[in-house]
């Protein structure tokens, strides 16, 4: 669901491609315009203006090549970002933090997508790349955290809201006797029943675990494992109950402390407002008493925070 909020756009992907080949114009860039302009472009839109603008520069430009030309430093990064499709901005993420050995983006990108946009990803990543997702998963992870991501982009899960009560029980067992009950943890067991289940069924395992053994799921995969493993376990149990307050605590620890992390603070903002950019920011207020807006308009400065700020729409 997109909760990207767009003034109604009065001009044509045509007219906007034009307006953006003026910006360019002359000694240095009409920034103002560029960012007012993409901005408030949802996805398709921003497809068509690409095609316009070759269309105007007689395929002698490239609006994303242009934009690298034209803008520095925090905001290229974030408007590059960001007119990318959105499976096709996952597999270039995904891509990058596997060169820079970043796993903790890539567990947070493939831990965090419904199986239907994992599957897109996986077509995008071979696509553009030439290479499969999972060959690159083999060759930068390892242990249980390489076994449990690739179970986790290879096996389809349901998707919808029906629950099987009987087997969540089984489950929530299965996961005490491999975990709490004995001595060592039995990962195999963890893996198997995180990669398969569907969120809503993660949900349901999560509450019959708290209903026989009165402690959580949460706590038992924190005692249980440990490194990525326990990282990825953690993000698709958050994922299935709540994804909107896992990228708000993201946002919350981006920008905590000294400096800022510019770099998770681009992705999350970019990835999330055209899916539920809107319920994050809620948490985000339910959760740290400030507005989201505000704690970015703090942290960032100049027309990357005029960007940031666009995308994040009202500060409610």
């Amino acid at each position: 669901m997109s909760t990207l909020i767009c003034p109604p756009v009065l001009t044509s992907p045509r007219d906007d491609a034009a307006n953006l080949l003026q910006a360019f114009k002359g000694f240095g860039c009409d920034t103002g315009t560029v960012i007012n302009i993409l901005a408030h472009r949802d996805a398709t839109q921003r497809a068509l203006i690409q095609q316009e603008f070759r269309i105007l520069t007689k395929d002698k430009d490239d609006l994303s090549k242009r934009l690298k030309d034209e803008l520095t430093g925090n905001l290229e990064t974030a408007v590059l970002l960001w007119m990318h499709d959105p499976a096709e901005r996952d597999a270039f993420i995904l891509r990058e933090a596997f060169l820079r050995s970043s796993l903790g983006t890539a567990t947070e990108i493939i831990c965090s997508r419904t199986p239907s946009q994992i599957q897109l990803i996986k077509q995008n990543y071979h696509k553009k790349f030439g290479i499969y997702l999972e060959h690159d998963i083999e060759a930068a992870t390892a242990d249980d955290h390489k076994k449990l991501l690739l179970a986790y982009v290879s096996i389809p899960r349901y998707e919808g809201p029906e629950v099987d009560r009987e087997m969540a029980m089984k489950d929530a067992k299965a996961l005490y006797k491999a975990g709490e009950k004995k001595l060592g943890t039995d990962e195999k067991t963890f893996i198997q029943i995180f990669s398969e289940r569907s969120r809503a069924q993660l949900v349901a395992i999560s509450s019959a675990y708290h209903e026989v053994y009165d402690r959580t799921l949460k706590k038992a995969v924190k005692k249980e494992t440990s490194g990525k493993f326990e990282e990825a376990l953690l993000t698709i149990l958050v994922c299935s109950e709540n994804p909107a307050k896992y990228f708000a605590k993201l946002l919350h620890k981006a920008m905590k402390g000294l400096g800022t992390d510019d770099s998770t603070l681009i992705r999350i903002i970019v990835t999330r407002t055209e899916i539920d950019m809107q319920y994050i920011k809620a948490e985000y207020l339910k959760k740290y008493k400030r507005t989201l807006n505000d704690a970015v308009h703090s942290e960032t400065s100049g027309n990357y925070r005029t960007f940031l700020l666009s995308l994040l729409g009202p500060n409610c």
